[in-house]
């Protein structure tokens, strides 16, 4: 019997998808527990058409990813914070900051969760710097820590 899942079933498959199950196992386990549908003409269509969507809308952010990683490869950001004269910053430079000044270089509002940076930044100077936009979309770039004037 062909079925269409409703949810992720481990050992069968992911939501939406179309299986072919024995007559059984779909009566008895998975229709009362609300874990699939049968697979009828009109199912098979949506459940195809979903596909596609999820398909187009994933093509979609990842080409808007793949746009703002060619603006974000090779640009330095400047960070200005206070620091000491032997070179150590009072505190360090966090991604939130990070993020605050791609954001004023490109408009597009970044996850800090999404930057990935040194260790710790507790010194001036220059350090690279990568931010993971989508799967497998990764721009790298520069972050330049400078002394703010008091």
């Amino acid at each position: 019997m062909k079925v269409i899942l409703k949810q992720d079933v481990k050992s069968i498959g992911k939501k939406d998808e179309i299986h072919e199950v024995s007559d059984g196992y779909a009566r008895n386990f998975l229709f009362p527990r609300g874990l699939a549908a049968v697979a009828d003409a009109d199912a098979v269509n949506t459940a195809r058409t979903k596909s596609e969507a999820k398909a187009h809308h994933e093509a979609e952010a990842k080409a808007a990813a793949e746009e703002l990683a060619a603006k974000i490869k090779g640009q330095i950001v400047s960070v200005k914070v206070k620091g000491g004269a032997s070179g150590k910053l009072h505190g360090k430079v966090t991604a939130k900051e990070v993020a605050e000044q791609l954001y004023k270089l490109t408009g597009t509002e970044i996850d800090k969760k999404k930057i990935e940076m040194p260790a710790s930044i507790k010194e001036f100077g220059s350090y690279d710097v990568k931010v993971r936009l989508h799967v497998g979309v990764v721009a790298a770039f520069k972050v330049k820590v400078e002394e703010a004037p008091l």
